[in-house]
């Protein structure tokens, strides 16, 4: 049996047990299978969101032959975490706790960093110690320098950072037994001290211009754009407003519970892989458009729509299903309200603009295109509210971020959430398994294998 699950209203009985293996407390609910066979399902809930059932299915297939089905993963929790807690129709999210729209007003990176990896805010001592760290492994090899010179001028920054995050694992393949505590934390703060660097070596691979080092003594934000835009013959001062705007921006992405390439990080990671050749299957699957991917299709959009006048029609194809165009940059698979990143990400946008100076037409057409869309009833009746990478595009192109590395930054951040998740998958050996989705089969039935002489062409 493939027990249907996708948005299911399913009515649950819950039974309070008194069996002596289990906590007293402990609820089950009861599912009745075709037949009437009837199995019963322990209930967790979480810390936070304790209207929501989480129905333990581990020992479905065992005690009843039946699987459920889910494409997409759209009901299923394939971990137990503490990072980071979302709430889509509150439009909530928290990194340990914390509102990522409070940390982004009253921290930086680095001590958000700190946060997701050891669980709590550091103190002025513990933040020098934590960067002095980091600073200590911006350096890759030098030989890790000739491994860009293989890519072609012009190739995507994306590709080229797949490739050169998994070969990290051949250049520091040593302290990575991951039963060990104290390497699990080393490969950590190499991965988050070497990814502004190998960030800032794809974008020069990719325009034909010599690696930067990285220096220390600058902020972590500071240093990527020092590397990314300085040359040998000119020398780079960073704008203060610039490095803010990264800075709150890597706080933004830093992590978001468990999607696509978060999802993928651990998949990969509960083999045992190496954990940088994890981080590039996170970054791979991070590459596509209908993930992070979406904010540089924001700006294409913004681009094809042109001017302000132009927003009616553009409404009007969107309900219309014209062929090919599409709303970027609105909804979410988890967010019904208004994604609380997207609210910070605005603020943080007019900000820069005004500090700056900088004049935008397509902030217009941005502004413009999200009060019509929230005052439509088709978008309203759908929950279509503005997500992150509506305003985030707009941000980076204001701080001097070219378009092909839109997807870089979103990686540079993600990073940090996924080898903190990472790190929590493998620290918890017990509960540790490798992950093995089922399917449901639906090709031909088991069939006698012809000679050639005999197939019908």
């Amino acid at each position: 049996n493939f027990l249907d699950i996708r948005g299911a209203q399913v009515q649950v009985w819950f039974v309070k047990t008194g069996m002596a293996e289990i906590d007293e407390s402990c609820e089950f609910a009861t599912l009745t299978l075709p037949g009437g066979q009837e199995h019963k399902i322990r209930v967790y809930r979480g810390t936070l969101g304790e209207d929501i059932n989480f129905l333990d299915i581990r020992d479905l297939y065992a005690k009843t032959n039946s699987f459920t089905y889910d494409p997409g993963f759209t009901c299923t929790a394939s971990c137990t975490s503490g990072i980071t807690y979302v709430d889509g129709p509150k439009g909530q999210c928290l990194y340990r706790g914390y509102p990522v729209a409070e940390l982004c007003a009253k921290c930086d990176f680095m001590e958000v960093a700190h946060l997701l990896l050891n669980g709590e805010l550091p103190g002025k001592k513990e933040k020098k110690e934590f960067i002095d760290r980091i600073e200590s492994e911006y350096l890759v090899h030098e030989r890790f320098r000739d491994f860009f010179k293989v890519f072609r001028m012009n190739a995507h920054p994306m590709a080229i950072m797949v490739a050169a995050t998994g070969s990290l694992s051949a250049y520091y393949h040593d302290n990575l037994d991951w039963s060990k505590p104290d390497d699990r934390e080393i490969c950590a703060m190499r991965l988050i001290a070497k990814m502004p660097t190998l960030a800032a070596m794809a974008y020069k691979s990719h325009i034909g211009e010599p690696v930067v080092y990285p220096r220390a003594g600058m902020t972590y934000a500071e240093n990527f754009l020092h590397m990314m835009h300085a040359t040998p013959t000119k020398a780079y001062k960073v704008n203060p407003i610039h490095a803010r705007a990264i800075d709150k921006f890597l706080i933004l992405h830093a992590d978001h519970e468990q999607n696509a390439s978060t999802s993928t990080v651990r998949i990969a990671g509960s083999s045992q892989a190496n954990p940088f050749a994890c981080i590039a299957a996170g970054i791979a699957s991070l590459w596509g458009p209908a993930h992070g991917g979406a904010n540089e299709a924001v700006i294409k959009m913004l681009n094809e729509i042109g001017s302000v006048e132009n927003i009616p029609k553009f409404i009007d194809d969107v309900k219309n299903k014209r062929s090919g165009i599409r709303l970027m940059g609105f909804g979410h698979r988890v967010y019904k309200n208004y994604d609380p990143r997207a609210q910070y990400m605005r603020i943080l946008c007019n900000q820069i603009f005004e500090q700056l100076e900088y004049d935008d037409p397509q902030l217009q057409v941005a502004i413009a295109l999200e009060r019509a869309a929230l005052h439509d009833e088709y978008f309203k009746k759908r929950n279509l509210y503005p997500n992150v990478d509506f305003y985030s595009g707009i941000v980076l192109r204001a701080v001097g971020i070219p378009l092909e590395m839109y997807t870089v930054m979103f990686a540079l951040g993600r990073s940090l959430g996924w080898i903190t998740q990472w790190l929590e998958l493998v620290s918890a050996e017990s509960a540790m398994r490798i992950g093995r989705p089922r399917q449901l089969y639906r090709g031909p039935k088991q069939r006698e294998v012809q000679t050639i002489a005999s197939r019908q062409s």
